[in-house]
């Protein structure tokens, strides 16, 4: 009997060597990412682009890598999953690599689609892996781990980058990021990859072999959250600097560790009550963020929108994700995060694009009060899916 308890505790457990090495990876693409994220909006600016031109370059990123995730989600569950996430992180290493070569808005243009098609394979193997070795009943908890060990590098990656384009020439910066990926590729090379499960497609399931159809009401919730990522991501530097409002390093760091700080009972909460208890609250606090941002009067209002923003997408972001690969079929986890990544990068493309579009004419501020009605559009729906979902139980009763 001692022995059965201590398979069923093995069975339940999630700090295995293999979790901890995907951390790891996790962690270092992560910083090589978020260290470059407010930086190629002041890179575009110096090589002379204007608002408009900074959207593009952001958002024609997370398009590549839309683009790229069905065949990752497919890749994941025909080739394997160490084939996509090594060869994500290989396209991540070189396109990064290069920016230092960049003389261009064009060759930057073009390099950040390649980078993104990195991004998408890389990011959407990771997602899959992690997966593949947390227990099913601690799905919540330990997807919030893996999150938090993106957050770790995002709680440091932008305050970082920003330190460091100030002090030395963005050609040694985006090599020291490509370095940071090289990294994530030493420690993904030491992971054990489960064998994929090869299983027929029935007739009529996932008709679409685009994404996974049980993944889509967590992924089109969070395509409206989104969003508002893109106009923080693209804009909120430019933002400051134009309202004179010092310590836009201290923004990304209060927001990642709230986020951090989400991610310690976040998961666990989704596991035990659903996302009924987690997804109006998170999005609340998205909300307010959002209405500080679009006023913005002082560095103190833009702190705490820091943290609210922290607070809500810190809550919301790891429940969407549980719930998108928890009815997927086991032959489909990877369609699954593929299907939740793609509308992630959708939101952040066309948030970076639209709102460079209406910062341009309207002003910065404007970026957020667009961005506190996209939140709101999420609640909406989600509120019609709750109903909806409601309504389908009661008939089947």
């Amino acid at each position: 009997m001692d022995e059965q308890m201590m398979k069923d505790s093995s069975k339940d457990k999630i700090w295995t060597k293999d979790f901890v090495l995907i951390l790891f990876a996790n962690f270092f693409i992560f910083l090589g990412f978020q260290m470059t994220l407010p930086t190629i909006p002041l890179f575009v600016e110096k090589l002379g682009g204007n608002d408009q031109l900074i959207g593009f370059v952001v958002g024609i990123f997370t398009f590549s890598a839309l683009l790229i995730r069905p065949y990752a989600g497919h890749a994941l569950e025909s080739k394997g999953r160490a084939f996509v996430y090594l060869l994500g992180l290989s396209i991540f290493v070189f396109s990064v690599g290069s920016y230092g070569f960049a003389m261009s808005i064009l060759f930057l243009f073009i390099m950040r689609i390649v980078q993104g098609a990195g991004w998408g394979l890389s990011t959407t193997a990771s997602g899959t892996i992690a997966t593949d070795f947390i227990p099913p009943n601690r799905r919540g908890e330990g997807m919030g781990y893996f999150g938090l060990s993106g957050n770790i590098a995002m709680a440091f990656g932008p305050s970082l980058g920003l330190a460091l384009t100030s002090k030395i020439s963005f050609s040694l910066f985006f090599f020291i990021c490509a370095g940071l990926g090289f990294a994530a590729l030493l420690f993904s090379s030491k992971i054990k990859f489960k064998k994929v499960i090869q299983k027929p497609i029935k007739s009529g399931a996932g008709k679409s072999g685009l994404y996974e159809k049980s993944a889509l009401q967590p992924s089109i919730l969070l395509f409206f959250l989104t969003t508002t990522f893109g106009g923080i991501a693209a804009f909120l530097p430019l933002y400051t600097a134009q309202k004179h409002i010092s310590g836009i390093q201290w923004y990304f760091l209060l927001y990642a560790l709230a986020v951090m700080l989400t991610r310690t009972f976040a998961g666990t909460w989704y596991d035990k009550k659903g996302h009924k208890a987690v997804f109006i609250p998170g999005t609340l606090f998205i909300f307010v963020a959002m209405i500080l941002l679009a006023w913005l009067p002082n560095s103190p209002i833009m702190y705490t929108a820091a943290i609210l923003y922290g607070l809500g997408f810190g809550t919301v972001q790891p429940a969407l994700q549980a719930w998108s690969v928890e009815k997927a079929p086991i032959n489909r986890k990877g369609m699954a995060n593929a299907t939740f990544y793609s509308f992630f990068d959708l939101g952040v493309g066309i948030g970076a694009m639209v709102f460079g579009q209406i910062g341009h004419m309207l002003g910065y501020s404007s970026i957020y009060k667009t961005s506190a009605i996209s939140v709101i559009i999420s609640m909406l729906i989600y509120l019609f899916f709750l109903y909806k979902n409601h309504k389908r139980i009661v008939k089947n009763i």
